[in-house]
Formats: structure tokens, C-alpha cells, sequence
């Protein structure tokens, strides 16, 4: 398994946490299994990124940009700090307890992964897969470089709106519309002007032509003429174009700018008209613009310039402030997207792509959730040919080389790619021969400045990380046997890999592509920095003050007007830090969220309860171990327990020790099918039910007067019985939590493993063998929990009424069980059969039990509902009884005990409505599994029951 490589630039974030622990739990689980595990670690070059992390640094330490220094010294500059700082976040990997394969740790750009990279892209150039071509881009004038569609964010907006870009003092406007005049080149016509609406009225200066539709009847006259250019005093030609123009939109005209538009650009294709780029790569205007004073001008300065120009002029006609629009922003630097016409290199997707889509289809590939799989599917449909270069320093060197000599027809179209100066000069000599040019003729190469996208390099990670160096050899490890990450890059990174990996291997990279859901605040929103909601994971592990996190942010690349906000919001999320809570905490809730399965809506409070279960684990070793020594207990840990490490003690095991032994067997069923389904969140519902429920609130309860009894009133089978199942169950339950909680369970299984008396056991848990199904199946008795429930059921059923009438245990109450079950009250049935615990347990006077012919005698009782066919009773005379003998108050005490039962009514009664809603829904019966069908309709029936008892018990307090 490949894990996702963090960028070398960062620290771990909270969702790096998140995919770490599904890895390494996977990781653990499958190694604890018997397999053969290698979960290959990394660290991406993160082109964009790090650059501009270096570029911030050198201004702010130097005042001196990356053209100050040269491209060369500029790279020199990247990799010095790369080897000074870029295995921090592997550091941080360790301290989240990954049990990664460390002898294979790659980065994306270090000589093996580069020689594959450089190798695959001269492949797939001569394989005709790759070619250049001068195309409309997304361009970023904060970063200076191209960047993909899916690279770009949309913000919409419905009015008037002021945001703050990169680089600029003052907010943009956007969200309006302006309207100006083209007046007509031909007075002699009608119609003497076209009025246009535009929200980037600062591209005028690159119109080339007005749109019409031909069909408009209003501007028939005007096929074939022209306007004037406001500024410029130019003619330009009214084209007619049904693709571009909606004649019910507006005016029914367009101003066509085809050099910073997608649609104005297909139009000036369609109709031959010239495209005339304005801008700068920086985004300010360049010498096409045509007016001279505003040559270097950034480009939303110059919107507010023309506008004055055109009111001077009188061509403005004013503006809409309403305007719904979509704006394009940059995903890395926050600016507004320039569509520029730019040469760059293209690979071609389509054919990969259905090849994709074909082993999705086939199973060949299997995404879980699998409703992942209709994005899939339309991403991979509509998949346009992805632009690789990138006008950056820092990457992989696009391994290209242009050609120009003496007498060459064109300087276009010449390219080599090579690995390096050399083989191009080979390339080249060979090019002569096959067209008769000397080979005395003088000659030029220069490689491509560009580099290439990062993601490129990332695509052919699951072959270059098993060290396949772009031949035809592929590794024998290859495939993997999945992928695990967030479904933010299923595109970005995980069909790349797909398509590119199956292109030079012929295989899936992968059989099995898990995705998790993204991690949010515990208000939904995106973590960010300038929200103050960001959560590093390391603060979670270790604790933070609140004045530690400000002062991270102050040594942030946070622009300075953002920090002191980020400052305050974080003092509103945070105001006492974060407690520490221990990685094994994180872990366990990050895992148990991915419940959610759209997004995780992260609340610290729930990673701090997970840190009072790892304390209640702690605590019941501890209880153990103060019992084995006391009791002289002999630790002796096997494999199973199905072999000789219950021999001797079955003949003594009482109900609650086939209860605990029958629970864990179900515990270790639902675990191992939680981890074959992906499902974890299963596993560790499932655990933490059994630990805390089953293990501590059930079994050591009734267990600890057997432990804890005097020599002479206690069976001693009966208690070495005790001792072993405990044993038994504390052996497995850290073999079951391992995969979640590797140090806490490492620290007590080693308690249990240096007193074991078997010396045969591994060196660490994680070597251990994960619990098979196969082994505990025998201890699984549905009988034995059925009888154990309605022990508990009437234990907890008479708790809640001495609760309910404020009556201590030490008091003890006469009461009645109720039920219309004839096996629960025969001599075999639990109720009789463990009659002297229940009595003991419940601190009874007396206990009746009476059938359903004689429930009318229990009119004057009150009851606590368990199930529709067992309840229990207490006489209300015996408890008013009791509360006048600790209080004189019995009119206080009834007042309050109505109070209770009218809220415990109300809450019924809103479950009731809640659920009756639920069921009514059309599409609930439509969509709702049989299960969850099955499951609402014994909770509606339940609740009708408790309302009725309810109503019941509030009639008799009136």
C-alpha cells in the first residue's frame, strides 16, 4: 500500500492524521494477520508550494526575490532547505505511531523518482501520447504559472461584493455589471450604437468584434458592417454567432475578447478574427492594450481608468450592483483566474480514461463507498487532455529540447525529448540524416524552462515507488493491493495514477481505492488559518496553550492583516487550547468518525473522550493485575481460547462468564468483518461497547464479589474460573484495539506478556495474531446472552426505579417481576435459575413473580417497562414509606418525581413524532434497508410501551 505523500513544505494537519490511522490500522491489522506488509512512505516536492514557501522566505529574511538569486541558485536555495527541514513531517509521521516501511521512504524528486519520470514522459512524447499546443489557459498572475482546471475554486456571488486578492492593498469589486456603447462605423444606418454589458470591462482594449445571433430581427440590417472601438477609434466587425449570443439575454450583443475568454476564444475561431492577448503574465497590461498610458498598469487598476474614460467619453450607460456571477480562483494563491493564450504540453487522456472506466465497471477496480464511483465516472467521461508544464523553478525538468539551425523553415514544432543534452544532440544528428540536412549545419537546443506538473510525478508512484525506473521491467510487487485517501483527490491523484500506471504496465495500480470523508471544524466549516479553526495534530497529541497557537500563527506565512483576525478566531474556538489528549485518543475518534462519510465535523471534546476510554482501559489492568497478584493468579497468554487455556475451568463457568466469553466472541466476529468491509468505524463502535458495556459495566460487577470474597464463603473453581476468562478477555481486547491504539495496548500487553508463564510469545503485540473468528466461534451462545439480558434487564429495570424515587440501594424494596413468558419463569429460565444473584443484586426485600393473568393486581404499583412481555413493580406504599423515613417531605418529593416523569413523557412523545415523520416519507419506503425497516418498527413499538408506562406511573403520582 502507497500511502499519499505529504508536501515537504508542510507539518501534518488534521486530515493527514486522519488518513494515517485508517492506513496504519489497515496496516497493523493485515500484518497481525499473517500477510506480508509494506506501506511505502513519502514526501511530495509540492512544486508550487514550495516554491512559494522559499520565495516568502527569501523576502522576508533578504528582501530578495527568486529572480534576484537565478533560476540555478534559486533551485540550490529549495534543496538546502529541503535537507534541513523537509523530514519534519516524518518525524511527525512516527510520533502518530505509522508503522511504515521506512527502508523504502522516497520523495518525489530524488534520483530514482526522477530518472522514472524523465524516462516515462519521453515514452509517452514518442509514443504520440504527449504534444504542445497554444490553447486558452487558467492562469495564475500570483504564482507566474498555468494551473489545471481542477486546480481552480469557484466563488459565486449574487451583488455587488469587495474581496482581497493576493498582492493588492485595495478589495476588487465584482458582482457588477457594466454597460457601454459601440458606435456604428455606418451613420447612415438606423441603429446608431450596440450597447454591451460586461463584468470585466477592463478587456475592451481586446475586443476584436461585437456578437449578434443572425436570427434577431433587430439587427438584421447590421450583417456585415462595423462598429468603432470607443477607445481605440478602430473598426471591428459585427460577426454573427448563434453559439456565442442568447438574444434574449441583455441587449442580445457580446463584446467577443478572444484572447481572455473560453467562449469568446471558440468564437473567433468559428468566425477568423484576430486574438490580441492584453495582459502581462503578471496581469498587468502589455503593449497590445493599444493606449500607452496604461502599458504596465495591473489589470483591475485599469477597470476603474476606463470606466472614467468611457463616462468622459460618454459611451458609459451605467451598471447592474445584482449581478450573479461565478468567479474563478486560484486553489493555491487565492487570485483571480487569467484565462491567457499560452503554448504549453498536453497529455492526451481519452483513451486511458475509458480504460479506467472499464476496470471500474468490471470490478478489475472496486471503490468503496461505491456512490464515489458515479464521480468517477464523470470525470473520467468528461476528461478534457491534461496540461503537465508549468512556468515554475522548482519540479521535475520537462525533458524537451528545441531545435533551431541555419535555414530552418519555422522555429516551431522542433522538439526532442531526452533525458539529457547529449541524447537530444543524437536525436538531432538522426533528424538531419532521415532529411538531408548537413551535418555541418550550425545548431541550437535549449531545454524547455518549464517543469513539470507535480502531479505528473505523483501519477507513477504506485511503479517508481516499488523503484521502476520508466523501463518495460515492471516490479513483481506491482500492483498494490490498495489505495486509501481522501475523496478531495480521487481525480487530483488516484485516477491519474490509474491511468498512467495502466498505460505502461497494462494492470490497475491498485485492486481496492478507499476514500474518507474530508475533516471539518464542529460547525461544518473548512479548516483554514485565516479562520482560526486549524488543528495540528501533534497540539491534539501533546496539548497547546492558547498563547502557543497565537504565536504559530504570528511565524505563519499569513499575509499581516489576516493574523491578528486568525488571532482572535482562534481565541473564540479555543480559548483554553487543546488538552492533551495522546495520539492513541486521535487515532481512535478519527477513525470512529469516518462514520460520516460526507464530511467529518471534528469536536476536540469527543478526542477527549476517547481519552477517558483509554484511561478506563487503563484502569481495569489495573484492577487486574491487583487481583492476579492477590490471588496468585497465573498469567498464561495462548493463541486462542479454544486450546488448552480454558482446560479445566469450563465445568465452573457461570452464566456472566459464558456471557462475557459469548460477547467477546461477537466482538471478534464484528471486528474482523468490520476490517474485511473497510468499514472501521464498525470496529471501533464495536470495541468500545464491549470494553466499556460489556467487559467493565456487566462482568466486572458481577465478578468482583467472587474476587473479592472471604476464603471460606467463595468457590475457588468458580473464582480461578473468573480469573482466567478476565485474562482471556484482557489478552484479546488489546489484540482487537491494537490496530487503532498501538501504545497504549504495546505498554499493557507487555504487563501481560512479563508475567506470562508461556515465554513463546513475540517480542511486540503488532506481531501478535489478530483474533480469528474461527477460534472464539464455539463461545458464541445467543441463549446464554438472551438469559444474560433479562438478568440485566430487570437488574437495570429496578435500578431505575429507585432512581426515579430518589430510594438508596442500601433500602431495600419488595419487588414484583411481571411477564407473559413462560420460559423466562421456568425453573431452567434465567429469572429463577439466577434468582438469589438478581435478589442480591437489586437489594430486594422480597421478589414476586406472577404471570399475566395477575397483572390487575398491580394497580396500585409503579413499574419500570423492559420489554413489552417483562416488567417490574414496586408497591407505591412501600416507597412512600421509605422516603417519609429519610425525609419529611413526601409532597416535595412527588412534586419532583412528577417533574421528571412529565419531561421523561415529553422526550418520548418527540422520539415518537420524530420517528413517525421518518417512516411517513414517501421515499423512506423506497430507500430504507429491510434492516433499518425491521430496527424502526420494534423502536416505534417500544415507545409506545414506555409512553403507556409513563402515563401509568404520572396517574398514580396524581
Amino acid at each position: 500500500m502507497l500511502s499519499p505523500p505529504p508536501n515537504v513544505t508542510g507539518s501534518l494537519h488534521i486530515g493527514h492524521a486522519l488518513t494515517f490511522s485508517i492506513q496504519d490500522a489497515l496496516s497493523r491489522w493485515y500484518r497481525m494477520s499473517g500477510y506480508n506488509v509494506s506501506w511505502i512512505p513519502g514526501t511530495d516536492h509540492a512544486g508550487i508550494g514550495m516554491q512559494s514557501v522559499i520565495e516568502k522566505k527569501l523576502f522576508n529574511e533578504r528582501n530578495i526575490t527568486r529572480h534576484d538569486l537565478g533560476r540555478e541558485n534559486f533551485v540550490k536555495e529549495v534543496w538546502n532547505w529541503r535537507e534541513l527541514h523537509g523530514d519534519k513531517i516524518i518525524k511527525q509521521l512516527r510520533r502518530l505511531g505509522s508503522s511504515l516501511d521506512w527502508n523504502n521512504l522516497f520523495f518525489t524528486m530524488d534520483a530514482p523518482r526522477s530518472k522514472a519520470v524523465t524516462n516515462a514522459f519521453i515514452k509517452l512524447y514518442n509514443d504520440g501520447m504527449i504534444y504542445r499546443d497554444t490553447r486558452l489557459v487558467n492562469w495564475c498572475c500570483a504564482l507566474g504559472t498555468v494551473i489545471s482546471d481542477i486546480e481552480v475554486d469557484y466563488k459565486s456571488i449574487s451583488e455587488q461584493t469587495f474581496l482581497k486578492l493576493p498582492g493588492r492593498e485595495e478589495e476588487v469589486e465584482f458582482g457588477v455589471l457594466h454597460r457601454f456603447a459601440y458606435p456604428l462605423a455606418d451613420s447612415m444606418s438606423n441603429v446608431k450604437e450596440l450597447v454591451v454589458a460586461t463584468t470585466r470591462i477592463e478587456t475592451i482594449l481586446g475586443d476584436t468584434a461585437v456578437a449578434i445571433h443572425p436570427d434577431d430581427l433587430r439587427y438584421k440590417s447590421l450583417h456585415g458592417k462595423y462598429v468603432m472601438h470607443p477607445l481605440l477609434n478602430k473598426r471591428i466587425p459585427i460577426v454573427c454567432d448563434p453559439e456565442l449570443v442568447d438574444m434574449e439575454f441583455g441587449t442580445g450583443v457580446v463584446k467577443v475578447t478572444p484572447a481572455h475568454d473560453t467562449n469568446d476564444y471558440a468564437c473567433a475561431r468559428r468566425n477568423k478574427l484576430p486574438i490580441i492577448n492584453i495582459f502581462n503574465k503578471n496581469g498587468t497590461l502589455n503593449d497590445n492594450c493599444g493606449i500607452t498610458d496604461l502599458i504596465n498598469k495591473d489589470r483591475f487598476d485599469v477597470r476603474k481608468i476606463i470606466i472614467d474614460v468611457l463616462q468622459f467619453l460618454g459611451f458609459y450607460r451605467g451598471k447592474d450592483t445584482k449581478h450573479e456571477m461565478r468567479i474563478a480562483i486560484c486553489s493555491r494563491s487565492g487570485d483571480v483566474i487569467e484565462p491567457l493564450l499560452q503554448p504549453q504540453w498536453y497529455l492526451k487522456c481519452k483513451d486511458m480514461a475509458q480504460r479506467a472506466l472499464r476496470d471500474v465497471e468490471s470490478e478489475k477496480i472496486v471503490i468503496k463507498p461505491n456512490y464515489h464511483t458515479e464521480e468517477w465516472n464523470r470525470w473520467l467521461w468528461n476528461i478534457q487532455d491534461w496540461c503537465i508544464s508549468r512556468q515554475l523553478w522548482w519540479g521535475h525538468p520537462i525533458p524537451v529540447y528545441h531545435l533551431s539551425y541555419e535555414g530552418q523553415p519555422t522555429s516551431d514544432g522542433l522538439w526532442f525529448a531526452a533525458a539529457s543534452t547529449n541524447e537530444a544532440d543524437q536525436l538531432v544528428k538522426e533528424y538531419f540524416k532521415q532529411n538531408n540536412i548537413s551535418l555541418q549545419t550550425n545548431y541550437a537546443l535549449k531545454q524547455d524552462d518549464d517543469v513539470l506538473d507535480t502531479w505528473f510525478s505523483s501519477a507513477l508512484l504506485p511503479l517508481s515507488a516499488l523503484h521502476w525506473n520508466g523501463s518495460n521491467e515492471i516490479p513483481i510487487n506491482y500492483p498494490t493491493d490498495m489505495v486509501e485517501s481522501g475523496f478531495d483527490i480521487l481525480f487530483f491523484w488516484i485516477s491519474r495514477m490509474t491511468m498512467l500506471c495502466t498505460y505502461f504496465s497494462g494492470k490497475p495500480p491498485f485492486k481496492n481505492i478507499l476514500l474518507h470523508a474530508m475533516v471539518r471544524d464542529s460547525k461544518g466549516r473548512k479548516m483554514s488559518k485565516s479562520l482560526g479553526n486549524v488543528i495540528d495534530p501533534i497540539h491534539v497529541i501533546e496539548g497547546v496553550t492558547l498563547k502557543e497557537m497565537q504565536q504559530g500563527l504570528y511565524n505563519s506565512n499569513l499575509p499581516k492583516n489576516e493574523i491578528n483576525e486568525s488571532v482572535e478566531l482562534l481565541e473564540k474556538e479555543f480559548p483554553e487550547g487543546i488538552k492533551a489528549c495522546g495520539t492513541d485518543s486521535l487515532r481512535f475518534s478519527l477513525i470512529f468518525y469516518t462514520q460520516q462519510t460526507r464530511q467529518i465535523n471534528l469536536d476536540i471534546t469527543n478526542v477527549v473522550s476517547s481519552g477517558n476510554f483509554c484511561n478506563k482501559i487503563w484502569n481495569l489492568f489495573k484492577f487486574a493485575h491487583e487481583r492476579f497478584d492477590s490471588l496468585n493468579h497465573t498469567i498464561s497468554i495462548y493463541k486462542t481460547i479454544s486450546d488448552s487455556s480454558l482446560c479445566g475451568f469450563t465445568e465452573h463457568l457461570s452464566l456472566v462468564d459464558k456471557y462475557i466469553l459469548s460477547k467477546l466472541a461477537n466482538t471478534v466476529i464484528c471486528s474482523q468483518n468490520g476490517f474485511q468491509k473497510l468499514e472501521l468505524h464498525e470496529v471501533t463502535d464495536i470495541l468500545r461497547n464491549f470494553i466499556i458495556g460489556d467487559l467493565c459495566g456487566v462482568y466486572l460487577e458481577f465478578i468482583k464479589p467472587v474476587l473479592y470474597g472471604n476464603q471460606g464463603n467463595i468457590d475457588v473453581k468458580a473464582q480461578k474460573a473468573a480469573l482466567k476468562v478476565l485474562e482471556i478477555c484482557l489478552d484479546t481486547s488489546l489484540r482487537l484495539l491494537h490496530p487503532f491504539m498501538p501504545f497504549i495496548t504495546e505498554e499493557l500487553w507487555q504487563s501481560l506478556v512479563n508475567q506470562s508463564e508461556n515465554k513463546s510469545l513475540p517480542e511486540s503485540i503488532m506481531l501478535a495474531e489478530y483474533p480469528k473468528i474461527k477460534d472464539f466461534n464455539t463461545w458464541k451462545d445467543n441463549k446464554v446472552e438472551d438469559a444474560m439480558q433479562t438478568v440485566l434487564g430487570v437488574i437495570r429495570a429496578s435500578r431505575s426505579l429507585r432512581q426515579r424515587n430518589n430510594i438508596p440501594l442500601g433500602h431495600p424494596l419488595p419487588f414484583t417481576i411481571w411477564t407473559n413468558d413462560q420460559e423466562l419463569i421456568s425453573n431452567q429460565g434465567p429469572i429463577k435459575k439466577y434468582f438469589n444473584d438478581i435478589q442480591k443484586f437489586i437489594q430486594a426485600s422480597e421478589i414476586k413473580i406472577i404471570d399475566s393473568q395477575d397483572e390487575n393486581l398491580l394497580s396500585n404499583f409503579t413499574v419500570s417497562f423492559i420489554s413489552s412481555n417483562l416488567k417490574v413493580y414496586v408497591p407505591i406504599s412501600s416507597i412512600y414509606e421509605i422516603q417519609s423515613s429519610l425525609q419529611k417531605k413526601n409532597n416535595t418529593d412527588k412534586d419532583e418525581q412528577f417533574k421528571n416523569l412529565n419531561k421523561k413523557l415529553d422526550k418520548v412523545n418527540i422520539e415518537l413524532d420524530s420517528l413517525k415523520n421518518k417512516t411517513e416519507n414517501p421515499e423512506y419506503e423506497i430507500k430504507a434497508p429491510k434492516i433499518a425497516k425491521e430496527k424502526d418498527r420494534k423502536k416505534y413499538e417500544s415507545l409506545i410501551e414506555q409512553r403507556n408506562v409513563l402515563q401509568k406511573n404520572i396517574d398514580l403520582i396524581k
